[in-house]
């Protein structure tokens, strides 16, 4: 009998061929996510599975021939706990967020990337998945892979806590771009607060991810073009951005390339 396509991601396990990927690379942005499955370096593109609601998902390959699902989470923890959902619901095992972020630390420069071991996860719906305390968690497989892919292609890469909130301006302690130039007291130095917690950065995705990783079953991983310099302002470094993200890119296809599927699969439940 025929499956029913995922109602939010619009396409089904049979819509991935007769050899589906486990593996998926999932971004923010329709856009890199676009760029990622039908025009980015070392990739063999495949088909467009889906553009529904502006999430664009596609079917790729490496060139060693290793299937890729591409996958857009959209802004935020709670659309990204819809997509993830289904994602595992057609068969993907693996997923690592390729996507960007402010460093908080002042050793961290925009124009390098951020690999994320584990999150702070200040978002409510994280909440729906697991109680506050439980923990966010990078698989160490995939965070390992993606250090040894860093440094086999010479980006410079860092590796840190990441605090993953619900917000971009109020949640980061943005008053001089933000609308709003008022903060409720409990977010009234947390960028401080946090930077003295040695916390490396500021996202909006990877707790909720990390969460779902843990009770789901399945490995994930985290890595982040680092585009705004936290510690000096709030303005995105455009000049930067694209390699940045190139990087990001890079870093996360080359884990899969060197990184043992079996075993990363072997040592996730449910997988």
């Amino acid at each position: 009998m025929k499956q029913a396509k995922k109602y939010h991601i619009g396409f089904s396990r049979e819509d991935l061929g007769q050899t589906p990927p486990v593996a998926a690379l999932l971004c923010g942005d329709p856009d890199r996510t676009r760029r990622i499955a039908l025009h980015f370096p070392g990739v063999v593109p495949g088909t467009v599975l889906s553009e529904k609601r502006g999430l664009f998902s596609g079917v790729c390959s490496l060139e060693n021939g290793m299937p890729l699902l591409c996958a857009t989470s959209g802004m935020g923890a709670s659309s990204t706990s819809i997509v993830v959902n289904e994602l595992v619901q057609v068969g993907i095992r693996i997923i690592i967020r390729v996507g960007t972020t402010g460093s908080i630390q002042d050793h961290i420069r925009a124009g390098s990337v951020l690999i994320t071991k584990a999150a702070l996860c200040r978002q409510g719906a994280s909440l729906d998945i697991a109680p506050v305390e439980y923990p966010a968690a990078a698989d160490p497989f995939v965070t390992l892979a993606m250090v040894r892919s860093a440094r086999d292609l010479g980006v410079l890469a860092h590796l840190g806590i990441t605090a993953s909130v619900d917000t971009f301006f109020e949640g980061q302690e943005r008053t001089l771009t933000s609308a709003n130039p008022r903060l409720l007291r409990l977010l009234q130095g947390v960028t401080e607060e946090y930077r003295g917690l040695n916390i490396a950065n500021y996202e909006m995705e990877c707790g909720t991810l990390l969460k779902m990783a843990g009770v789901y079953g399945f490995a994930a991983g985290c890595v982040c073009a680092v585009i705004d310099d936290r510690s000096t302002g709030e303005e995105i470094d455009l000049s930067v951005k694209s390699r940045a993200e190139n990087d990001a890119i890079r870093v996360a296809l080359g884990a899969l390339e060197v990184m043992d599927l079996g075993e990363v699969l072997a040592h996730c439940r449910g997988c």
